[in-house]
């Protein structure tokens, strides 16, 4: 996608464990964990006995047997336990996400609000490229975006989707393509190319 400006696009790095951290918790959307979201020799066994996972809903510790999945019914439920999960916890968490990059970001969102600082937190986002985009014109926010246009569903604008990035609304900006040429409308561009 070339838009002539200078990206803002999120970096992701692998997760590996923090050493110094007292416990992990690890949060993702997806029924299994993508090996790609680790670190090169490092998988999931690699992390300290204290390891919690949380995979489409909350992933708890077995009493023996090391760590136990939890699954949700939906994200937004997984992100209220996170919710509920984070207040009550103390100094030396580290949070893991991994999913897809609206989830990563929403649970980064509840993580910030729990008060976590953005040090305390690994983000890593997989799958294919889904964007939330938001309306610069309206403020509609459109999820489920994967190409460089959509048509905005609050005001019907045709929108190109910038590759700027806001981590506070957690979305793409997307502005007119034909605000500048009326009725110009460029290619439209699959976002994962």
């Amino acid at each position: 996608m070339s838009t002539g400006t200078a990206s803002n696009r999120p970096r992701y790095a692998p997760l590996a464990p923090d050493p110094r951290a007292r416990a992990h918790l690890l949060v993702t959307d997806h029924q299994d964990i993508a090996e790609a979201a680790f670190a090169p020799g490092i998988g999931l066994a690699d992390f300290p006995e204290r390891w919690d996972v949380v995979a489409h809903a909350l992933v708890l510790p077995e009493p023996f047997g090391g760590p136990g999945v939890q699954h949700f019914r939906s994200a937004s439920h997984l992100l209220a336990l996170l919710r509920h999960r984070l207040a009550a916890e103390t100094m030396g968490l580290r949070l893991y996400v991994t999913g897809s990059e609206p989830f990563v970001w929403d649970a980064a969102r509840v993580a910030i609000e729990a008060g976590m600082g953005r040090e305390e937190m690994r983000l890593f986002a997989t799958g294919k490229p889904v964007r939330r985009v938001s309306c610069v014109h309206c403020r509609t926010i459109n999820p489920g975006v994967t190409t460089t246009l959509v048509t905005c569903a609050g005001c019907g604008v045709v929108l190109t989707v910038r590759d700027h990035f806001s981590r506070v609304h957690n979305a793409w900006m997307g502005v007119q393509c034909d605000a500048e040429v009326p009725g110009e409308v460029p290619a439209i561009e699959d976002l994962s190319a």
